[in-house]
Order: structure tokens, then C-alpha cells, then sequence
């Protein structure tokens, strides 16, 4: 509490039907190479109840984390 950090979107990208999404998503989660830590040793993939994934990276020094999600456009005005 109190540092600073707090989530953001970052990247986002269109991607065909509902299952190509989820499968770019899990893809990521499982490939995406963050900004933070600098050299990813190993790294948890968890999916939550809704979908999405929790992705905790382990650096050599700090460990950070980020989520992947899939949403569905329903309005552009």
C-alpha cells in the first residue's frame, strides 16, 4: 500500500472470436516478456475464476506481476 504501483492497461490488441482471444491470451500469459523484473527466471500462471490470468515473474532480484484479460468491444461512440 502506498508505493506508487497500481494497475493500468498497458497493451491491448483485437483479436478475432471469443476462443481466439482466450487463446492470445493464455499465450501471453505464458510468453509475454514484461518491462519488469529485467530478466524473468520463472514465472506462475494462474488462471482466475472469470478467465483471466495472474502472472507472477520472478526476477533475479524482485518479483513482479501483471494480468491478462480478455474483453469483448460493445460500444464506440
Amino acid at each position: 500500500m502506498g508505493d506508487g504501483r497500481e494497475w493500468k492497461l498497458s497493451h491491448s490488441q483485437a483479436v478475432g472470436d471469443h476462443e481466439a482471444a482466450r487463446a492470445e491470451a493464455l499465450r501471453l500469459a505464458r510468453e509475454y516478456v514484461p518491462a519488469y523484473p529485467w530478466s524473468v527466471r520463472s514465472r506462475q500462471v494462474l488462471r482466475l475464476a472469470d478467465g483471466s490470468y495472474v502472472v507472477i515473474a520472478n526476477g533475479r532480484t524482485s518479483t513482479f506481476h501483471f494480468r491478462v484479460q480478455v474483453g469483448e468491444l460493445v460500444a464506440e461512440v
